[in-house]
């Protein structure tokens, strides 16, 4: 266990990490680019440096520095995102209009709290304070990688439809095959009774989980099984070609109404080109490409409802998030590192699985590429109590029509993800990486 001031430098070593890789991501944006609000659920890459500089002034600096002055009074609304309890904020929509600031003086901003939680960290302040760095830290790498979903689709709706970052020349990826789908069998011991979630230790400050995360607790799981690997872009177009989208009783009764009124006939970022053999091209962070040159990466930017009738089609399911953890604990014990095709690895973009390269039990792809749609509502676990005070609303007050998501994506910084990880979005949410994996009941 580490001693206070060796977790105070380390979490000072981290955060200037942490904030050195959301400004790094940025670098190829132009001031520009960083106003865009391509539509409701996203927001200017500008206001995500804003906002998470404001996220360690409010719960850091502002009650954890005596006398502490702020940048500019006049952020403490303007940079809120939904924390009601501190009182008014402006309309998510219109964060696109905040043309001042300019960029300039939101960098000012980040240097001012940058500096700020350093001299905090640096005299080695209360455990309180060191918790609440560590969130903001893993806050920030939430919003690290919604800048990347977010600049994505900004530069879709472009009519240029220019790219983050130069077309990948690799002729040769269109000839990479994904291996067949094995079925890999898990057959919880102790009658069915496994245990998930974490419950950390709440006097100490090492390690992290979410709220949302806690506190662990035993669920039945009977037996299953779990494919070995993410649905494909090529299997993804056989459902779209036996008619998929034109299939009523594939969907579930809100996703038939919502994809007819949304007009959706393929995923997201999928535009129909003729000059391509299968009539399609994809849009990435590397502009449009063929699809046939991503024909075996995993299938993204789909919803649930999407998921859930491609599942129905195949004659499978969707995982519940508690098999999908439990399969993921048994390919990687508590405490190990997650590898796989995640931000670090700047991609950006869902890679292709690997001929006999299967993590634990045979399974692949469950860190990274895609977001995993499981058929499981987000809701609170037995004995969940969200954090006090205004950060009760980080997690807790968004239980209600969402579903869970599983695993990281592509655009997901390693350190942030693990098995007990829950992301959450309306089933109707599709910019971001999402896709799917298969299941079945027995093992």
């Amino acid at each position: 266990m580490l001693t206070q001031p060796s977790l105070a430098a380390s979490l000072l070593s981290r955060f200037r990490s942490v904030r050195a890789a959301t400004m790094q991501f940025c670098s190829p944006l132009t001031p520009e680019d960083m106003m865009v609000q391509s539509s409701a659920e996203a927001s200017p890459v500008k206001w995500h440096l804003a906002h998470t500089s404001w996220f360690f002034e409010t719960f850091v600096l502002a009650e954890f520095v005596a006398g502490y002055q702020a940048f500019d009074p006049e952020f403490k609304w303007l940079f809120n995102s939904y924390y009601k309890a501190l009182g008014e904020m402006p309309e998510k929509k219109l964060r696109a209009s905040f043309s001042r600031p300019g960029l300039g003086q939101i960098l000012a901003y980040r240097t001012h709290v940058d500096l700020g939680v350093a001299r905090l960290l640096e005299q080695t302040p209360e455990d309180e304070a060191l918790r609440r760095v560590a969130l903001g830290l893993e806050h920030e790498y939430q919003h690290l990688e919604l800048a990347a979903t977010d600049i994505k689709h900004a530069f879709f709706t472009n009519p240029l439809h220019p790219a983050y970052l130069p077309p990948h020349n690799d002729p040769a990826r269109q000839h990479v095959i994904a291996p067949p789908v094995e079925w890999i069998g898990f057959t919880p011991g102790h009658g069915g009774v496994a245990e998930v979630g974490v419950s950390p230790d709440p006097a100490s400050v090492e390690g992290f989980a979410f709220d949302n995360e806690t506190p662990r607790h035993k669920v039945y799981i009977a037996p299953f099984r779990l494919a070995s690997r993410a649905v494909t872009c090529a299997e993804y177009l056989a459902f779209m070609e036996e008619d998929g989208y034109e299939r009523p009783e594939l969907w579930l009764s809100e996703g038939w109404d919502t994809m007819r009124a949304e007009g959706w006939q393929a995923p997201l970022y999928w535009r129909r080109e003729t000059a391509s053999k299968s009539g399609w091209s994809v849009f990435t962070l590397h502009g449009f490409a063929p699809l046939e040159e991503l024909s075996e990466t995993p299938v993204c930017h789909l919803s649930f409802f999407e998921a859930d009738a491609y599942a129905r089609w195949a004659g499978e399911r969707l995982p519940t998030e508690f098999e999908w953890e439990y399969a993921a604990a048994q390919a990687l014990p508590l405490g190990q590192g997650v590898e796989g095709n995640l931000f670090e690895s700047q991609n950006y973009h869902p890679a292709v699985a690997k001929m006999g390269a299967g993590m634990g039990e045979g399974l692949q792809q469950m860190f990274g590429d895609v977001w995993e749609w499981t058929q499981s509502p987000y809701t609170g676990y037995p004995g969940y109590k969200p954090l006090p005070g205004a950060l009760g609303e980080y997690n807790g007050k968004f239980m209600s029509s969402q579903m869970v998501l599983r695993g990281g994506s592509c655009v997901t910084p390693q350190t942030h993800i693990r098995a007990t990880y829950r992301n959450f979005f309306p089933p109707g949410t599709r910019w971001q990486f999402s896709g799917l994996r298969l299941a079945r009941d027995g093992n």
